[in-house]
Formats: structure tokens, sequence, C-alpha cells
């Protein structure tokens, strides 16, 4: 009765579709190919799949397991497993708190972007000024933040079944398929903009040929941090999504098999995402620009400019850019609300309705906050890792550089010596299920990934400044 109450995926389709569109978001598109391009093409690439492979498949597995066994949201997940981790469900509920007012401030901005190009004004779009002139005006970024986040709220009202299964079986193979197609046609690109030759052939061999000049034992680690980075943007771990999910998931689903699908899934958009836009910045831009922007930057500054280069393609191709780029920041920004709401739903009892209704409204005062962060509120300060920062980028540091590594540092900790591993183990393997890497996960969950989580959260902090 309690599992009906709270929803539940019909089948392994709908989860591994939902999943994969909460791992596939603004990180696979604004990040991963200004870290690959910053970072060795190849060598990061190289990296970043044996880390996926290895560290990403352990706090998957973790996760999901955790919210299939527990039945519970990230909130109440962990205190259930063990009293004294409370904290870590309060972390791990707090994290999409944070992300979902500025995530939905920034799908105003693709908003924005989409408009623009599908009605023919993307070369004022790519105008020098345009993107700061509209964050720092008054009341168009708060209205389009309100569109994109009752488009979240009406997904995640309808439930998991009728919403965000539904949402996500259209939703997903339409983003594939944008993703896979302007990809294929960034590799067609030629222009001789930068005053030489280029084609976006040559910006793909930049992308997947490794890079190791210059290359030493710090240079090495410091890749690493940022492919390990990277993996919490592109997978959603430690920010309760995948438990609120894997709670919503079967008992006689394989477990093993969907973690592998939303592996490859959330791998090959990133890889993906890099095809699309290294090739065409670096074909009309030269590489050094790729190399240098990322964030906003690239997304609504760089890219407009690729666009425009273009010429009559120009338009089409960006408004269908910012199309796949709208249609993955709602997946993602679904899943976070859902977090969030099922979370409410199971610690306090309320009613989908009456948790949405909350958080909806907490979200939407604080993402006026972030939108005013622009204008009105504006003020800067110096993060710990030396980054000059308002309230957008307070947000985004305090929930995915500090509370994350926490969150993913205390499942290890549980879940590997507190408890014991066959607590996963016993999940995945039930109902006759393989578990193929096994003994990997037992490595991961006890020494390798608690090191590792451990070396990045002192480097967020500003504490550890070698790498």
């Amino acid at each position: 009765m309690e599992e009906k109450s709270r929803g539940a995926f019909s089948g392994s389709l709908g989860f591994v579709l939902a999943a994969a569109g909460s791992a596939v978001g603004l990180g696979n598109l604004w990040r991963f190919p200004y870290l690959a391009a910053r970072n060795g093409g190849g060598l990061f690439l190289v990296i970043y799949i044996i880390l996926a492979l290895t560290f990403g498949f352990t706090m998957l597995t973790t996760e999901i397991a955790i919210g299939r066994k527990t039945k519970q949201s990230p909130l109440t997940a962990y205190s259930k497993l063990h009293s004294k981790f409370k904290f870590t469900g309060v972390l791990a509920c707090l994290v999409p708190f944070i992300i979902l007012p500025y995530y939905c401030a920034i799908g105003g901005w693709v908003l924005k972007y989409f408009v623009a190009f599908i009605t023919g004004n993307g070369t004022t779009a790519a105008k020098d000024g345009y993107f700061t002139g509209f964050i720092t005006s008054f009341s168009e970024p708060i209205i389009l933040m309100l569109v994109f986040f009752a488009i979240t709220a009406f997904i995640v009202f309808a439930g998991v079944d009728k919403g965000i299964e539904t949402f996500s079986k259209v939703i997903m193979p339409a983003l594939l398929i944008l993703v896979i197609g302007i990809s294929i046609y960034s590799l067609t690109l030629h222009s001789d903009a930068t005053g030489e030759a280029r084609t976006g052939l040559q910006g793909l061999a930049i992308y997947i040929i490794p890079n190791l000049d210059g290359l030493t034992i710090g240079k090495f680690f410091s890749v690493l941090m940022d492919a390990m980075g990277q993996l919490f943007f592109s997978l959603s771990v430690a920010m309760g999504i995948m438990i609120a999910y894997g709670s919503y998931v079967s008992d006689d689903a394989n477990l093993q098999k969907s973690i592998n699908q939303i592996e490859i899934c959330d791998t090959g958009v990133a890889f993906f995402a890099g095809v699309m836009i290294i090739p065409a910045v670096c074909t009309f831009m030269g590489p050094e620009v790729m190399k240098e922007t990322a964030g906003p930057g690239l997304m609504f500054v760089a890219l407009p400019k690729v666009f425009q280069s273009m010429g009559f393609a120009g338009n089409i191709i960006g408004a269908l850019f910012f199309a796949m780029v709208f249609f993955a920041a709602l997946t993602s920004s679904v899943s976070i609300m859902e977090a969030v709401v099922s979370s409410f739903m199971d610690q306090f009892g309320w009613s989908r309705k009456g948790a949405s209704f909350i958080e909806g409204a907490c979200s939407l005062i604080l993402g006026v906050i972030v939108c005013l962060g622009y204008n009105k509120l504006f003020f800067e300060i110096t993060l710990p890792n030396g980054s000059a920062a308002q309230i957008l980028d307070i947000m985004d540091y305090v929930s995915n550089n500090l509370f994350m590594p926490i969150v993913a540092l205390a499942e290890c900790i549980l879940v590997g010596w507190i408890l014991s591993p066959s607590v996963v183990e016993d999940e995945v393997t039930k109902s006759g299920c393989k578990f193929g890497r096994k003994t990997l996960y037992e490595i991961m969950v006890k020494f390798i990934a608690p090191i590792l989580l451990f070396v990045l959260l002192l480097r967020a902090a500003g504490i550890l400044t070698i790498i």
C-alpha cells in the first residue's frame, strides 16, 4: 500500500529513461566539452570513461540499491539503514533543494535563446552584450524562470508513471536523435573565419586524440579530479535523485542491467556533447576559445557566435541545439524536484500535491532571488577555491563542491565499513540477477572511492591546491 501511494515505474524502460534523463543535463553540455578540451582531449576521455565504469558505477549502484531496498526517498532512506546517518539524508535532500531554483533560472536562459533562434533572431542573440543585457534585466529572466519551473512542476505533479515516466519516454528519444544529428552536422563544418582553413574533423581530432604535452604527475591528478568532479554533474549521484528513482523500481527488475544502460546512455551523450561543440567552436573560433570557455560563457556567448558564422543554416541549427539543451535541462530539473518532493512525502506524510506545492513555493522564491542576483541583489565574493561568485555561484559551490562529496563519502563509509557491501550486493542480486562487477564494487566502495572523494573535497574547499 505504501509503495502504491508513493508511485512506481511501470517497468525497467521507464526507470532507465528517467534516470538517464536526470543524468543527461547541462553538466554534459556546457562543462564536459570544456574540460575535455582543457585537459588533453583524449586523455580526459580515457580517464573519464574509466572513472564512469568504476567510481560512477559504484555510486550509481549504491544509491539505486539503497532506494529500492528502503523504498524511501533520500531524506529518510539513510536513517532507515542506520540511525546515525540521518545527517546524510538531510544533506542529500538539501542538494536538490538548493540546485532547483538556479537550475530553473538557467532553464529560463535556455528558453530565451531557443525563442531567439527559432524566430530567426540568432544574429541578434550572437551580438556582444546580448547575454549580459538579458540576465541583468529585471523582469524577463524572472518570467522565463517561472515558465520553465511551471513545466517542471506540472510533470512532477502528475506523478511517477503518468508524469515522469511518460515524459521521459517521449523526450529522451528526441533528445538522443538531436544529439547525434547535430554531432554529425558538426563534423561536416569548414571555415576560414579565424584566418586559416579549419574543419570539423580537425576539431574532432583535438577532442579524441590524447595530448600529453607537458603532462606531469600533478597535471595528471588535476585531470583525474576534474573528471571525477564532472561525474557528479553527469551521473546525478550524491543528489538524492537516484535514491528517489530507485525507490520506485520493482523488486523483480534487473538492477545490474539497468545501471549498465544508464552508464552507457549518460557517457554516450557526454561524448557526443563534445562532438557537437568542440569541432564547431574550433572551426569558427579556434581551439583556444574552447579551452578557455565553459558554462554560460560557452552556451550563451560563444556558441551563438558559432551559429551566426554558419550563415543561413545557423538559425536552424541554433534552434535545434537549444531545443536539445531545453530537453536536457528539463529532464534534469524534473528529477531534481522529484528528489525533494518524494522526501517531503516520506518524512512528513504529505500528499504529492501538498509536497509539490511547498517545494514549488520555496523554489520560486529562491529562483526570483537568483534572477535578482544579477541586478538588484548583485554582490560578489571570493570562494575558497579562489573564484569570484555571486548568488547563483555560491549556491552551486555549496551544493556541488561541498555537500555532494560529503554525501558520497558518507555513503561509502556507511555501506563499505559500518554495514557491509553485501547490503547493496544482496539488493542487486535479488530475484536471481547477477552482479558482474561485485569484486570491483567492493574494492571501490571500501577503499578507492573514499580516498578519491576525500581528496576531491579538500580540493573543492581550497585546502588542497597542488592539484
